[in-house]
């Protein structure tokens, strides 16, 4: 690859003149000759850290990419940012912080890259909000990008059977319940996650992981090998030589990232059965590329899109099995065939869609992807749902569901530690509409998953017997009538907010409602009486955070985006 002509790189405002001697003093002091000064400079961002086992192979393919751009005439300058690992910060007021992170992600990395002037960047992700936090830092600087999957973790086995960490979550319903004696508990705790990678059904980070190869961020294939696997670190360097490419050629993550791509993204999350949380970032990163992309628009595409891969927790695999089955190349030449995708979409290799899948066929012998023709079911395994009880929207995964219409009493609980400890107890009744609010972006703050009392209320054998309604998030692994982001959310009054113990719902995931059987004038008498009331986070983070965010159908995002700006980052 030929030398790069610094005059109109960012990185010229601290490597280039006589004026910037003192910036190279820096470089020189870190081992730097003279001729890697001269060439762009390139941020490797991982987030790698020892939280859990999501991240901890993310530093070793962060080196193979640093090579790649080496090799290529590039100098790779690496750094770490945060993560908050949903598995851990589960189930406690630790969750608050999980959505939040992925602001601290795209704004950290933003910082380091503008303070640094970098040209270019390489981004490595595991868990489920350093993906989207990436890749919308990617899209708000908007210089040459890759982003790439640090991979998932290999499945646990346990009596036999392949195991995620979704089944110790449900574990702990079924000890609670009497149904698993300690020792089997104890048993599965210790072998169901067995290595480093994220957690490895289609759960969120998964599902982000197959949108960043679908919106064309990512390299094919390069989202499919588990992170223990050292072909990780083929792709890695890889991606490091193809942002080389990206710089020479001037292509940038907006050029790449288009309406058409966010419904090619839009459409795998669908076809996979993927995370709810798909619904949250496709609109934050869309809002980053100054795109408007709401909720509602993802589920339109949710709902004419078939669901083709058998993923858990709705189906029968996992993120391995679907790589050693052909991986999201396969997925996508199917649902290309199909006329499902955009096929022109421009992607990091400089290539389309269309022109990247050429080569790839169709393997009917393997059992994970069904082919277009043959779908699991012929509508998506995501749904968004809208209706008196969600005027802004809400959104259900309904992959593995046999019926998708629930009518119920609502039994209303304003945190999820109450709604958790009743159900710990037992204290609930089949038919019941168990209602967790005040857990939106604003009222958490931070937008909590409910994991834990999901997966309690599977672990009981009630799973099919109740729906749970909030306007805090799931889990990708969260599986069962369980309806997230609704919105408007408590704290700003909506009507998840004027509900009370007895009240009916109904909702329909196949006609895409849900509604408060409740009169209007009721209804108007409650929202009179209501009062908005006040968190425990008077200072923070989590304060400053909740100051800022915006709605959860537009994406929970905490400043105003791409169409507002004035100047890019990357024209400095």
């Amino acid at each position: 690859m030929s030398s790069f002509d610094k005059s109109k790189l960012p990185s010229r405002h601290v490597s280039v003149g006589p004026e910037r001697s003192p910036h190279r003093s820096y470089y020189y002091a870190m081992g730097m000759t003279e001729e890697e000064i001269n060439q762009p400079f390139v941020g490797v961002v991982s987030c790698w850290n020892e939280a859990a086992p999501c991240n901890i192979a993310l530093m070793r393919q962060a080196q193979s990419a640093k090579a790649g751009v080496k090799a290529t005439n590039g100098t790779p300058r690496e750094f770490c940012t945060i993560t908050v690992t949903d598995g851990i910060a589960m189930g406690h007021e630790g969750m608050k912080s999980s959505l939040v992170s992925r602001e601290v992600i795209a704004d950290s990395v933003e910082l380091t890259m503008r303070g640094h002037c970098y040209d270019a960047m390489v981004g490595l992700a595991g868990c489920d909000k350093s993906l989207p936090g990436l890749m919308m830092s990617m899209l708000r600087l908007n210089v040459p990008s890759v982003f790439m999957y640090g991979g998932s973790i290999m499945p646990g086995e346990f009596q036999g059977k392949d195991v995620t960490v979704l089944d110790v979550f449900e574990a702990v319903g079924q000890h609670a319940a009497g149904n698993m004696p300690d020792e089997d508990l104890h048993e599965l705790e210790c072998v169901a996650c067995p290595s480093a990678g994220a957690c490895g059904g289609q759960f969120t980070a998964n599902t982000m992981a197959c949108v960043s190869e679908a919106i064309g961020l990512a390299l094919p294939n390069s989202a499919g090998a588990p992170a223990p696997y050292e072909s990780r670190d083929a792709y890695a360097d890889a991606s490091g030589r193809a942002v080389m490419e990206l710089i020479s050629k001037n292509i940038r993550p907006r050029d790449i990232v288009t309406r058409k791509s966010l419904e090619n993204a839009a459409t795998v999350v669908a076809a996979t059965g993927g995370s709810t949380n798909a619904g949250l970032h496709l609109p934050a990163m869309a809002h980053e590329a100054g795109i408007d992309f709401d909720l509602m628009e993802v589920a339109e595409i949710f709902k004419k899109t078939p669901y083709v891969a058998d993923l858990k927790p709705g189906g029968n695999y996992v993120a391995k099995d679907m790589y050693e089955a052909g991986g999201v190349p396969m997925l996508l030449k199917t649902l290309l065939e199909g006329d499902y995708l955009h096929g022109d979409c421009l992607t990091v290799t400089g290539k389309s869609l269309e022109e990247n899948l050429e080569e790839i066929t169709f393997n009917p012998e393997q059992k994970v992807i069904y082919p277009v023709t043959n779908p699991i079911t012929p509508t998506g395994g995501v749904v968004g749902l809208k209706g008196s009880l969600a005027p802004e929207g809400a959104i259900v995964k309904v992959a593995g569901m046999e019926v998708l219409q629930f009518e119920g009493t609502a039994r209303c609980f304003d945190c999820e530690e109450d709604a958790f400890a009743a159900v710990t107890r037992e204290d609930y009744q089949a038919g019941d509409v168990i209602v967790i609010r005040y857990e939106g972006p604003k009222g958490g703050p931070g937008m909590r998953e409910m994991l834990s009392t999901t997966s309690a209320i599977y672990g009981q054998g009630n799973g099919d017997k109740v729906a749970l309604i909030t306007d805090g998030r799931f889990s990708g692994a969260t599986r069962g009538f369980c309806i997230g982001h609704v919105g408007p959310e408590a704290a700003e009054g909506g009507p998840i907010a004027l509900i009370e113990d007895g009240d009916k719902i109904r909702i329909d995931a196949e006609g895409g409602t849900i509604d408060l059987l409740v009169d209007e004038a009721v209804l108007a008498e409650r929202k009179a009486a209501w009062s908005a009331r006040e968190n425990d986070f008077a200072s923070g983070t989590l304060w400053k955070y909740a100051q800022t965010v915006g709605p959860a159908f537009k994406g929970a995002v905490t400043h105003p985006g791409g169409a507002k700006e004035k100047k890019q980052y990357a024209d400095i």
